[in-house]
């Protein structure tokens, strides 16, 4: 079977990784794909948003599985264009329709799904810039901090907490009126703070039947201690140690079988992975959002403990006969570094020389991101450009192993944090 992963980063690197292990595995292509995927598989330098230029590339290439990556294409609806034109409608996609990736397109949806399955959740609201004086007011009914989301997409960064009143009022007018995050922020959602520890759950769905895959956590924050910035992700841990067997099946029964089950009955054709993510209230799951693509850095922690063949999995979800397919987990611990250019998630330099990356090992894997190979070099090509996983007994031991290997590795103003799984 011809198959085609679509991105460019660390998730991706992944999934070429894990597909090219299963002896069902023909060609594999990424698109655009990056430095790493390019030694196990074949890039095609297209953009995950040009579906024409896909078309001509699966239809030339035999392809008859695609994975999405990412959530702009599924938000754009990559996933309707190949089910109404002729050539591709026998072609099977792994991702949402467009209808159902509002889950993730629209903040303001994904509340009003819950509220309407009564699938837990923070207490909210929504603006748009005529009623920007009433979210003021809003502002002025909660307690601190304070949470502001960009309704639609802003690649991981539009959510905002804050703990003052003025500056909360100041970010909304940024977001409404100025305009802050463009489009993205042409309605913002405002919620009350949850005090609690996070997680991701994620889910695989061939929209009957699901399959939970091994949760992660991970560190958005550029800076120690979760200060700073927020960015794409700066490592992750599978599994979660606080997440206790009793715990899990809370989430299953207030959560998944809920968001399953609402996808169903409200008509919202999805076909893939729901990424939910979650926040432990004292002993309570509710749900902060969801996204409708696997995450990143979490699937570098996730894909390792899947012990069965992944490509199995995903022809079953295409196939909607996932109920039939066996899922094995490991019981290790992998534990994700990101090694991300100086100056993001802000301005950064990109084609500074990498060196240092080892070969993998049973024990440590490099999963490419922001890279791309110039006259034989590895040079630097986005804002996370490397991320080390590596496997222990438990997430000290993983993430002793990752912090090694990360010191071997250089280029020019590279940076981490030194201090993943601090809150464990």
């Amino acid at each position: 079977m011809n198959i085609l992963v679509l991105g460019s980063g660390g998730r991706e690197h992944t999934f070429a990784w894990k597909i090219a292990q299963s002896s069902r595995c023909g060609q594999l292509f990424v698109a655009p794909g990056n430095s790493g995927t390019d030694a196990i598989a074949t890039n095609l330098n297209i953009s995950v948003t040009d579906f024409e230029a896909i078309k001509e590339a699966v239809i030339l290439n035999k392809i008859q599985l695609v994975i999405v990556g990412p959530e702009d294409p599924l938000v754009q609806g990559i996933h309707d264009f190949f089910l109404q034109d002729q050539a591709l409608k026998n072609v099977a996609v792994i991702g949402p329709q467009q209808a159902a990736a509002e889950l993730e397109g629209s903040k303001e949806f994904a509340k009003k799904f819950m509220m309407r399955h009564n699938i837990p959740t923070a207490a909210y609201a929504s603006f748009i810039k005529a009623n920007v004086e009433e979210g003021y007011a809003f502002l002025e009914s909660l307690n601190a901090p304070y949470v502001l989301k960009a309704d639609g997409l802003a690649a991981g960064k539009g959510v905002v907490i804050l703990n003052n009143l003025d500056d909360a009022k100041a970010e909304l007018k940024s977001m409404l009126v100025d305009s802050k995050f463009g489009d993205a922020s042409a309605k913002v959602v405002i919620e009350e703070f949850l005090d609690g520890i996070e997680l991701s759950c994620f889910v695989l769905t061939d929209g009957k039947d699901y399959k939970i895959l091994p949760t992660a956590k991970d560190y958005k924050r550029i800076g120690e201690g979760d200060t700073g910035l927020n960015t794409g992700g700066m490592g992750a841990i599978s599994p979660v140690p606080f997440a206790t067997d009793k715990f899990l099946q809370r989430i299953e029964n207030e959560v998944v079988k809920p968001t399953v089950e609402g996808l169903k009955k409200d008509n919202l054709p999805y076909v893939g992975f729901i990424f939910i993510g979650l926040i432990k209230v004292g002993d309570d799951p509710k749900v902060i959002e969801y996204n409708v693509r696997m995450g990143d850095p979490e699937t570098q922690v996730v894909l390792p403990r899947i012990k069965s063949d992944f490509l199995d999995l995903m022809i079953s979800t295409a196939n909607e006969s996932l109920s039939s397919c066996e899922m094995e987990i490991l019981d290790d611990t992998y534990s994700n570094v990101v090694m991300v250019a100086g100056g993001y998630p802000e301005a950064y330099e990109k084609g500074n020389v990498i060196t240092g990356i080892p070969e993998n090992s049973e024990e440590t894997i490099i999963f490419q991101a922001g890279t791309k190979t110039v006259n034989t070099n590895v040079v630097t090509n986005g804002g996370r450009v490397l991320s080390v996983v590596s496997k222990g007994t438990d997430h000290k031991r993983a993430l002793s192993k990752s912090y090694e290997v990360v010191d071997k590795i250089n280029y020019k103003d590279k940076n981490y944090r030194k201090d993943i799984g601090f809150d464990l």
